[in-house]
């Protein structure tokens, strides 16, 4: 898919999540109505979050699209992030609201003013929106991940655990309606707001490593992989890799060491298609860049290039590029 195209695409599941949240928040709050359970309600509340963030994540979206400029060299794909943070303050927020409500409304039974009315109906409605919840998360985080897009893919991480918390709240309220347990209503709005106070630090801890720039052990795994596939004989060795993600984008720093006798032309012939190639193996969007290293007959044992003029120890069995070779300083 073109640039353009996935552009497009990530606009077109930012605005259908909008859309999906507002409809699923309708019918959850219809389910409250119906049956006044503390539970419903606190799932609704939820939903509240789902529409917000998605809300959010669409100006994400959208602000991420900007190309790089001099204020902003690296380009805006950070947004997403900060996207992904917001969303999990709200989640931690909606968690501190179902709580209240949940002891308000144990405080309210435990009085005898606050009957729940028609369990069941409410809850066929809060399961058929949580169906179409499980539906929006699957897709939500497949494009997120297919697209690069942080922010959309912390919205499906949401909906999805969204659409557990519904099918345990539906489990709880089927126990209620068969026991009578009233008491249990709420005590099941509790555990909502706690799962989501987890769910809502996870997302900010996440979020917030990747603003601090904190390194990707997956990628540097992918990159290593792709290097020990497509690197050609005249890069002899290579160190000091670093990746630094921008939203959709990857940064990566490397150094390459390359034989001595190469022109600067051949040299930088060598690095290029190199660099090409590592993108293109891993359908990255983003830049490489790298700063080339002369042999200094140093590496003969682990290079393989034939004929060498300069060559001083024959070239043992090159061995498989590891992580730790990767990112270290290069040292022999």
């Amino acid at each position: 898919m073109s640039e353009d195209a996935s552009r497009a695409m990530r606009l077109r599941v930012a605005v259908l999540s909008i859309v999906a949240g507002a409809t699923i928040l309708g019918l959850k709050y219809v389910a409250f109505l119906v049956s006044g359970s503390a539970a419903l309600k606190s799932d609704a509340i939820e939903s509240v979050v789902n529409v917000v963030a998605a809300v959010f994540a669409l100006g994400a979206v959208l602000f991420a699209e900007k190309p790089a400029d001099r204020e902003h060299p690296y380009g805006h794909g950070k947004i997403e992030h900060f996207s992904a943070a917001f969303e999990g303050g709200l989640i931690a927020l909606a968690a501190v609201l179902i709580w209240y409500e949940a002891l308000d409304a144990l405080y309210k039974q435990w009085h005898g003013a606050m009957p729940i009315k028609d369990l069941g109906k409410g809850l066929l409605i809060n399961i058929s929106a949580g169906l179409l919840n499980g539906l929006l998360g699957v897709f939500l985080l497949r494009m997120g991940r297919r697209h690069h897009s942080k922010a959309i893919e912390a919205d499906g991480h949401h909906v999805l655990s969204d659409f557990w918390t519904s099918c345990g709240l539906a489990v709880g309220l089927v126990l209620v309606k068969v026991t009578g347990a009233l008491w249990l209503d709420p005590l099941m709005a509790m555990a909502v707001g706690t799962l989501l106070a987890i769910t809502g630090f996870k997302l900010v801890r996440h979020s917030s490593q990747a603003l601090l720039d904190m390194e990707d052990p997956a990628m540097l795994e992918r990159l290593v992989d792709s290097i020990n596939r497509v690197k050609p004989r005249e890069v002899v060795a290579v160190h000091e890799l670093r990746t630094l993600r921008s939203g959709r984008y990857t940064h990566v720093d490397i150094h390459l060491v390359l034989p001595e006798y190469l022109t600067v032309a051949e040299g930088h012939h060598v690095v290029e298609a190199f660099n090409a190639a590592v993108m293109e193996d891993l359908r990255l969007e983003g830049e490489f860049h790298s700063h080339t290293d002369p042999c200094e007959r140093a590496w003969c044992r682990a290079c393989a290039v034939e004929p060498c003029p300069i060559r001083v120890a024959p070239c043992e069995r090159p061995s498989p590029l590891t992580l730790e070779t990767a990112t270290g300083q290069g040292a022999i």
